[in-house]
């Protein structure tokens, strides 16, 4: 018996997949992002139950390594958020993109409604990695025609008082200011909630 066996089956299954933006790095559990989101759309009336696949460290490759894996469970929609740590080491842009290409290429056979939630590169690798990097999202979320939210770290990147003291991770505030600026996007996928 696992723990989803106990779980009303209306229940929209979200999984947030990605790496310790999604996990909650440095924040306590109900402050990490997907147990804020769920509770936002839990407010807004939603019935949804949201799983935690970020992991600390990982990049676009190891995302596809666990990516079977973690799908085990069958999620009805996930939200994929991988490649900071790929922009972090300077790896190659076309590593990426084809990492998450395989990701979506994966979603798309198993038919699982999905949000591609982008990142940007930062200016200390140059206008050109910028550029590659920042390219890929647009590009993948056309070819897949899935929605893409262009930048998890939107309205939250820099400023030191959303942020823990690395200026990478958000802290509790930062990971609000991100749930209220992605729930629409998500609401978008999960439709109109039940009456």
């Amino acid at each position: 018996l696992s723990l989803h066996d106990a779980l009303p089956i209306s229940a929209t299954r979200i999984l947030a997949f990605g790496d310790s933006l999604t996990a909650g790095l440095g924040v306590a559990p109900n402050d990490a992002f997907p147990a804020q989101l769920g509770a936002r759309l839990k407010a807004d009336g939603y019935d949804v139950t949201i799983d935690n696949g970020g992991v600390s460290g990982d990049t676009t490759a190891d995302g596809l390594a666990r990516f079977d894996w973690t799908m085990g469970d069958h999620p009805d929609i996930v939200l994929l958020e991988l490649g900071a740590n790929d922009m972090l080491r300077g790896l190659d842009p076309k590593r990426a993109e084809t990492n998450l290409d395989a990701i979506l290429a994966k979603l798309k056979a198993a038919k699982v409604k999905v949000l591609l939630i982008g990142m940007r590169a930062s200016s200390n690798w140059g206008a050109d990695y910028r550029k590659s990097f920042d390219a890929i999202y647009p590009m993948l979320a056309q070819k897949y025609d899935v929605p893409l939210y262009p930048f998890f770290l939107d309205g939250v990147a820099l400023d030191p008082k959303l942020n823990q003291a690395d200026m990478l991770h958000p802290n509790a505030a930062g990971v609000a200011v991100i749930v209220s600026r992605i729930a629409r996007a998500v609401e978008k996928l999960l439709g109109k909630p039940a009456e």
